[in-house]
């Protein structure tokens, strides 16, 4: 994998604050199951009425206020993107499994994207590691003000915007829409006391540890390693032991978080093996939905079993082996991890165009066509080839599409122009893309506005060339671009929740 480089910064003009946040963090736990199992559960039992009043009075909705003006096209794929995030939250009794404070700031210990292809037989869970160094878009605080855009910034940091005990998940999907270029249709929270509960209910899960486990290794501020938490091999866990499991980090592989992503994915595809292989009579389908619905928060658009029954319909078909769970790629960056591109934007745009990690179309609509499974795509304007020899210019994104000026950059460079940075622009609402020149630059100006069609020229005080690239630049480069596979090395990485177990479970 590679990240696109640069010589030297851009100027300052077109640049944010904000810097790294930390993002403490105590408590680690992955609930993504607790979605698809509610959807087992539901489809079962849904035509009890009564089952739809209780489950109702359980679900509690996010205001949607907080969402973003500025969101990528809803109409660009027939798949669904859902957004799965584990809250770390101790308000509601949470505390007691966790450990920590009631009123401490709500933080997400874990994040999926769920992408629902659209022919409703494949999924691929996308993990986004919470220590990513990511841009922050502007989002809304408690007293209705608005954050600025927050470049460099830990990605879990977004759900603590506002720093309040319930947590932004409003900001968290703005956040994974700018990531990744794709429109969230539906979020989803989940708190720790339904992880715990919804093992306990489902029978517990078959899991696998690569070593023993010591209490030090939950908790590295320990002094000696305490009790045995965990024999090394094939166990099954539920409750507060399944918690503790999913959260261990610390004294297996490298213990980074990454490998704690990689155990956690397979502690989901094994419960989700496991609810499918068991006989849910409807006396065990009442608890599971139960404790699964009392640990939601999600955005209006699920609030209400009704929703719930609908979106569960179009997850009924997809069995474990089309149900993959990949991490967006990634590099460490000191303590920190940065998404290398452009690897994410193919897996990203791979997902935009329906193809599965093997490349297969899966019934969404191609880039350009106008309809799903076309062959043919529309014809879109490109560049006439050009010679930028000893022409530098900076690269700014002027629109909400992720990974913009990293496209732009790295076609700039083929074309022999030398890229002396790229950043995100003063504003994000650029239609047009805009070449910015100081004096004495104009024909230099001219060479970098003959590889962007349609643009403007415009004369600024500043020496330099400079391309703030516009929405139409962005819808040309995605009619433009045909993913036919997520890069190899995801693709390679990728587990199936039909996979064994104990395969792939550390990094390092």
């Amino acid at each position: 994998m590679s990240i696109t480089s640069t010589r030297r910064p851009p100027p300052a003009r077109h640049r944010h604050g904000g810097g790294r946040r930390a993002g403490r963090r105590r408590g680690r736990g992955i609930r993504l199951a607790l979605l698809i199992c509610l959807s087992v559960v539901v489809l079962a039992t849904a035509g009890a009425g009564w089952l739809y009043l209780k489950l109702d009075g359980n679900i509690n909705t996010f205001d949607a206020g907080g969402l973003s003006d500025h969101r990528p096209d809803a109409g660009s794929s027939k798949g669904e993107n859902v957004l799965l995030i584990g809250s770390d939250a101790r308000t509601g009794g949470n505390d007691r499994l966790g450990g920590g404070d009631k009123d401490d700031i709500g933080r997400s210990d874990t994040t999926f994207l769920l992408h629902v292809y659209a022919d409703h037989r494949h999924a691929l869970a996308v993990s986004i590691p919470r220590d990513s160094l990511v841009t922050i878009p502007p989002c809304r605080l408690p007293d209705g003000s608005w954050t600025r855009t927050q470049t460099d910034t830990m990605f879990n940091a977004a759900y603590s915007t506002g720093e309040t005990a319930q947590g932004n998940p409003a900001c968290t999907q703005n956040t994974v829409e700018q990531l990744t270029g794709l429109r969230v249709d539906h979020t989803v929270v989940v708190d720790f006391k339904g992880f715990a509960r919804l093992t306990d209910v489902a029978g517990g899960v078959k899991v696998c540890l690569p070593q023993n486990v010591y209490e030090n290794d939950l908790d590295p501020h320990r002094t000696t390693p305490g009790r045995l938490l965990f024999k090394k091999g094939v166990q099954t866990v539920s409750g507060q032991k399944a918690l503790d499991y999913v959260r261990i980090r610390h004294g297996i592989g490298d213990g980074s978080d990454i490998g704690r992503i990689k155990r956690q994915q397979a502690f989901v595809a094994s419960l989700l093996k496991e609810v499918k292989s068991r006989d849910l009579t409807p006396t065990k389908l009442l608890p599971l939905a139960d404790a699964a619905t009392k640990s939601l928060t999600v955005d209006p658009g699920l609030g209400s079993a009704d929703k719930l029954i609908s979106f569960a319909m179009s997850l009924k078909d997809i069995d474990l082996h089309n149900t993959k769970f990949v991490t967006v790629p990634w590099r460490y960056d000191g303590s920190r991890v940065a998404v290398v591109q452009p690897d994410a934007d193919e897996l990203f745009a791979s997902l935009k165009a329906d193809r599965t990690i093997d490349g297969k179309n899966a019934g969404g609509r191609k880039p350009g066509s106008g309809k799903a499974g076309s062959g043919t795509t529309t014809p879109t304007p490109t560049a006439s080839p050009v010679s930028g020899s000893g022409i530098e210019v900076a690269v700014y994104n002027g629109t909400t599409v992720t990974g913009l000026a990293a496209r732009a950059a790295a076609t700039l460079t083929s074309e022999g122009f030398t890229v002396t940075g790229t950043a995100t622009a003063a504003t994000q609402d650029h239609t047009t893309t805009l070449i910015e020149y100081g004096a004495g630059e104009s024909a230099h100006a001219r060479t970098v506005a003959a590889a962007f069609p349609g643009s403007r020229l415009e004369s600024v005080t500043r020496a330099g060339v400079s391309v703030v690239l516009g929405q139409s630049y962005a819808d040309t480069a995605s009619a433009s671009a045909a993913p036919t596979a997520v890069p190899s090395e995801v693709a390679d990485g990728a587990r199936s929740a039909d996979d064994d177990p104990c395969s792939d479970l550390t990094y390092g």
